[in-house]
């Protein structure tokens, strides 16, 4: 099958891989001249054959729209636009609707995976009408991992259901890092404890907790024992946001994702104002010590270290 592909970045630059493997015709187009098949998306939709099939692969937000909007004014009626991005559930049906007025159908497809789906397949969430899901079938299947369909692959619901299941889904991966980044540190902290990597190494079998996840942990800490190397700095895509704000819309309770979520806002303040104004109370009322602010020191050799 013939698919052309937009954007071909981490995930999309892998999965042009994977689907040529399997036998498919991939015409890529990427801006960096280093990876790109075509120069333009005017040239990329005029090197497949029609009906075509356009596969969207760029970030979340003005991008994807951009390239939804400038696609509609391209391909012809019969095409079909696949947005496989991270994009908001609420903006596909603007997308869907847009490309409909040229003639062109859309499917949102939520896409689990990372890096490591090119060897072991992705995880695919489909939003849209049955005709243009099967339609894509072979695209699909040579995408997810090998084996039963229902193992990686869901027609979630029409256009926006895709999206929304993988919102969902990285509401839950935050709660399942959180709980086992928790887990890491409470093991860290006991001293009976000599192996913490070879106890979350020996989670991950026989037990109730293992889990992918649970692997890339301990790879992790093979990697960089005791994490030396980075800091606890942790951005968050947007789609955490957007499944705590679904939560509160629905009047669903998720205090484990909104706790995963505001762990990582704590993670970029060294110094939580918040957390400054309870430990000025705690002395306040009930006369607690407080720690002096960490200041600049510097050292013999002149550089700057935190105290």
């Amino acid at each position: 099958m013939q698919l052309g592909l937009v954007g071909l970045g981490k995930m999309g630059f892998n999965m042009r891989a994977r689907l040529r493997d399997r036998g498919h015709e991939v015409v890529g187009y990427d801006p960096r001249p280093e990876v790109t098949d075509v120069g333009s998306l005017t040239e990329l939709v005029a090197s497949l054959t029609t009906p075509r099939l356009v596969w969207v692969m760029v970030p979340a937000g003005k991008i994807t729209r951009d390239t939804i909007s400038e696609l509609a004014s391209v391909l012809e009626t019969g095409d079909l636009v696949i947005d496989g991005g991270n994009s908001r559930y609420t903006d596909d049906r603007g997308h869907a609707d847009l490309l409909a007025a040229s003639g062109v159908g859309y499917l949102d497809c939520g896409v689990s995976g990372g890096i490591w789906g090119l060897d072991e397949g992705y995880g695919l969430m489909v939003g849209g009408s049955d005709a243009d899901v099967q339609r894509a079938m072979p695209i699909f299947d040579a995408l997810r991992p090998e084996g039963e369909r229902a193992g990686g692959f869901v027609h979630a619901g029409p256009v926006g259901a895709g999206h929304y299941a993988k919102m969902v889904h990285n509401g839950v991966e935050y709660g399942l890092m959180q709980a086992y980044a928790e887990g890491y540190e409470l093991l860290e902290a006991e001293d009976l404890v000599t192996d913490v990597h070879g106890v979350l190494q020996a989670w991950t079998h026989g037990t109730v907790v293992r889990s992918w996840l649970l692997e890339l942990l301990v790879k992790a800490l093979a990697e960089d024992p005791g994490f030396e190397e980075i800091s606890g700095y942790t951005e968050d895509s947007g789609e955490g946001r957007w499944t705590v704000r679904e939560a509160l819309d629905h009047a669903v309770p998720a205090p484990v994702m909104s706790a995963a979520l505001f762990a990582r806002f704590a993670s970029r303040q060294p110094d939580a104002p918040a957390m400054k104004a309870v430990s000025a109370l705690r002395n306040q009322f009930g006369g607690h010590s407080v720690r002096p602010a960490r200041q600049p020191n510097t050292t013999q050799s002149g550089t700057v270290t935190e105290t």
